[in-house]
């Protein structure tokens, strides 16, 4: 294991990002687990919703609707963040019209990306994804995997001084240009860093992971499941009778409970076009999550598959 029991007991009591439950009202599904965004100390649950190609549908009325319902089962779930980019075709706009569909939602915890290699088109970017959106601002716009980084990040660290958004961060997806990456996280102030981890990828455990820890900033864990990849694989094998103990009934909480367990992990952000999927996804972040020895014997039977 790359991460052992003294990094971990340290990263939980140093992230900021300790497990809470919330109440629930009888009959009321159970609440998500609750994590810390350690730059401010505001509660996120620990699953929220992408929208990376499952989005995307264009004007198509059934599938935008079908959007909206995925929408409305996330919030009542208990959800907060929806992450999108304008790299994501149609994604934004269609976010937009479920929000609206469900008269803006005060919880919405809005996290969207600036995507443009030019360093003065970054501002405008910004703010046709707001009208795309119809919030009044973003709770956290993120350099998407680093594009034009430097000049973005300056654009960023001025609309945050000035309101217009809340929290700054940085993205990269599949393990790429990770020195950079760590390079940025110790020399800049960000909020939220967002990156690639699951049971199978797990070079952020080396370094990304523990400096996020160490700096104090928030982890949004994309690509839980590889684009379905992993639960495809998976599928075809038995889930252990002891995930019950963590009350993982299906692969993908299985997974989704492996990520989300690590302390320096704030939300991961798993992407689905199914009503059924999304509660899935939120049960995960239900009930009991994995300790470190739990954690050991996942890793373990996954590598035995």
């Amino acid at each position: 294991m790359i991460i052992n029991r003294r990094t971990f007991v340290k990263a939980a009591a140093t992230s900021g990002a300790a497990f809470v439950l919330p109440g629930t009202a009888p009959g009321a599904p159970p609440a998500p687990v609750m994590r810390a965004v350690p730059s401010s100390g505001e509660m996120i649950p620990a699953v929220g919703l992408g929208t990376w190609i499952t989005f995307n549908v264009g004007d198509d009325p059934v599938l935008r609707d079908e959007c909206a319902e995925v929408i409305a089962a996330f919030f009542a779930a208990g959800g907060r963040m929806i992450d999108s980019s304008p790299m994501y075709g149609s994604s934004q706009p269609v976010i937009g019209y479920g929000l609206e569909k469900l008269g803006q939602p005060e919880a919405l915890f809005s996290a969207e990306k600036v995507w443009t290699s030019s360093a003065t088109d970054g501002a405008g970017q910004i703010e046709q994804s707001r009208r795309f959106w119809g919030v009044p601002r973003f709770d956290l716009v993120q350099v998407h995997n680093l594009v034009g980084w430097e000049a973005h990040l300056e654009t960023l660290s001025a609309m945050k001084a000035d309101g217009r958004i809340r929290y700054v961060g940085i993205t990269t997806s599949e393990g790429r240009r990770h020195d950079l990456f760590e390079q940025i996280m110790r020399t800049h102030p960000l909020d939220f860093v967002q990156l690639t981890y699951n049971v199978v990828d797990r070079e952020a455990e080396e370094r990304l992971l523990p400096l996020a820890a160490e700096r104090g900033m928030a982890v949004i864990v994309n690509r839980p499941f590889q684009q379905g990849a992993l639960t495809r694989q998976f599928e075809g094998e038995t889930l252990p009778d002891w995930a019950a103990e963590i009350g993982a009934g299906s692969w993908a909480q299985f997974i989704l409970k492996f990520i989300v367990s690590h302390p320096s992990v704030t939300v991961a952000i798993p992407a689905t076009t199914s009503v059924d999927h999304v509660r899935e996804n939120m049960m995960a972040a239900a009930g009991p999550l994995p300790d470190m020895a739990m954690r050991e014997r996942m890793a373990a039977y996954i590598r035995d598959l």
